[in-house]
């Protein structure tokens, strides 16, 4: 994973987690490594983080618990290049999130990509709860459709139950917070492709720290611990 790079892999990792898990911009991670004695530039730190964040998260995908049978689904904002783009997440009934997704638009469209790949990769809830909007209901009507053609058991599937309550889905409004917390101090993304592999690798650290994996020697490893263990 870090073959060929001409800092230490504990260097490398070291600012890959501290700029996903705390408001650090790239010049501070720059200054903090100088006081260390390793000259890094900040260019750099931004390629390691943009380089190492998708393979961190495909190995911590690996470990990843899975998640309760209902649903909270919402979007949030996040500014690119001075526009607002938008963050689809879900998390389910304990808290833990579910799947995210990164989009251009807030469409259908966007929707129904968001909740197939959610289905696909933790198969169907009971129920989700989402606020007041009608794209997102359509999007779980056609996504329920589509899945339960798809399916081949011979099972009476049923209907995936929707809630629109506000008030319900406070718990993910409650959850935008730590991914906004991180992204406040970076004053919005300069690409969509960065923006993308940033906010995945902040996401990851969101699952970290809610305890969201299994390992078999440590129930409950650190943040350095568990980038450790992914990296080995």
């Amino acid at each position: 994973m870090f073959k060929g790079r001409h800092f230490d892999r504990s260097v490398i990792l070291l600012c890959v987690r501290w700029y996903l898990a705390y408001s650090l911009s790239l010049r501070d991670l720059e200054e903090m490594m100088a006081e260390r004695g390793i000259s890094v530039d900040h260019a750099t730190i931004h390629r390691w983080v943009v380089r190492y964040s998708p393979e961190l998260l495909k190995r911590f995908s690996r470990h990843q618990r899975s998640v309760s049978r209902k649903w909270h689904v919402d979007e949030t904002y996040i500014k690119v290049r001075s526009q607002w783009k938008y963050l689809y997440r879900a998390v389910d009934s304990n808290g833990d999130t579910v799947e995210f997704w990164f989009s251009e638009r807030r469409n259908l469209a966007a929707a129904k990509r968001f909740l197939s790949r959610a289905l696909r990769r933790h198969g169907r809830p009971e129920r989700i709860v989402i606020d007041s909007s009608q794209t997102n209901r359509e999007a779980i009507l056609a996504c329920d459709t589509a899945d339960r053609l798809r399916d081949r058991s011979k099972r009476c599937l049923k209907h995936i139950r929707i809630r629109q309550s506000a008030y319900l889905n406070n718990r993910i409004e409650q959850d935008h917070r730590a991914i906004k917390r991180r992204v406040r101090p970076m004053m919005g993304f300069k690409s969509l492709n960065s923006a993308r592999v940033i906010l995945a690798g902040i996401e990851m650290v969101h699952m970290m720290r809610k305890q969201q994996t299994k390992y078999a020697r440590n129930l409950q490893p650190s943040l350095a611990e568990q980038f450790d263990l992914l990296a080995a």
